[in-house]
């Protein structure tokens, strides 16, 4: 290992279900990225979602990664940074960039603008409206950031394209829902930043968003980490594997294999490794590089019993 550097990585899953398969890699990855520069690495428990996060799953995730041999140097659940939340609404509440929208999804849905991540685009229908006389805090509506037009271009380190103009290609997004809850743009903006991340490596999946997160950085006058994004696990038919689609849980997963077991089928299945030997993520972490991890999802299935790769 390198000796420590200045720079932190982190990894945030939601704890809205059992970890899988995807959740493991994804773990992986940013640990191994972090420790082979002999950085900081932050577990950070991404539970401000009511509707879907329970205690119990947060205790999950930890004994799942726990399992799977990987460790942290600090642990934090997103739930408990609600000030600091607050904080940057007020900031952009006094820049006069927030409103409030009553707009229903399925108002918007009738619009019928795909967005780039596959989303409803929002029109800009409630974009005029002001906050109530008493600020944000007294607004029963949800609450919408007024994005410049503009380019944001952001640097992958993959080399992958992040480049496009958020108002065009996502609309507006909400920063608090109309319950109250924070939005997951708001609130990871805001934690990489408290905690002095430098280095976000996160799956495929959400690198149509990073042009976003960039101008949300310069409007809250936040640092931009550095960014990687990684390959998926993919369904059979595509989707990328994942809790909603009721994806093998790690329990299932322990009842077939060990940690070390499965730490070593996906090193092969993602080009770490040249065969499906049981190893460790410190294992692992001896001659770690980039360049051996393959660049196109991976197309997977659970047979029962088994992981399988697809063809």
């Amino acid at each position: 290992m390198t000796e420590p550097t200045r720079e932190h990585g982190r990894f945030a899953p939601t704890t809205s279900g059992p970890a899988h398969p995807g959740t493991l890699l994804a773990g992986l990855l940013a640990w191994l990225d972090a420790r082979s520069l002999g950085a900081r690495f932050s577990l950070r428990l991404e539970d401000i979602d009511p509707d879907r996060c329970r205690p119990e799953h947060a205790q999950d995730m930890l004994a799942a990664l726990t399992w799977f041999g990987l460790d942290w140097d600090t642990c934090s659940q997103q739930s408990e940074h609600q000030p600091r939340f607050e904080a940057a609404l007020d900031r952009l509440a006094a820049q006069g960039l927030l409103y409030p929208c009553a707009c229903s999804r399925s108002d918007i849905q009738r619009v019928g603008v795909r967005a780039i991540d596959g989303s409803w685009r929002y029109p800009g229908t409630c974009r005029t409206r002001a906050l109530p006389p008493g600020g944000w805090r007294e607004s029963a509506d949800a609450l919408r950031i007024r994005l410049a037009p503009g380019r944001s271009e952001p640097r992958d380190e993959s080399g992958l394209d992040l480049a496009h103009d958020p108002l065009v290609a996502l609309g507006d997004p909400v920063l608090r829902r109309r319950d109250g809850a924070i939005a997951y743009h708001l609130a990871v903006v805001v934690d990489d930043a408290a905690q002095g991340v430098t280095r976000v490596v996160r799956g495929r999946d959400l690198a149509s968003c990073t042009a976003l997160h960039v101008v949300l950085q310069r409007e809250l006058g936040l640092a931009t980490p550095n960014y990687r994004h990684h390959l998926l696990l993919r369904e059979a038919r595509g989707d990328k594997l994942a809790k909603l689609h009721g994806a093998v849980g790690w329990q299932e997963l322990r009842g077939r294999y060990t940690a070390n077991e499965f730490c070593g089928w996906l090193a092969q299945a993602t080009g770490l490794h040249d065969r499906a030997t049981p190893t460790s993520p410190g294992e692992l972490l001896r001659g770690f590089d980039w360049k051996r991890v393959r660049q196109d999802d991976l197309g997977v299935r659970w047979t029962g019993d088994a992981f399988e790769r697809l063809a």
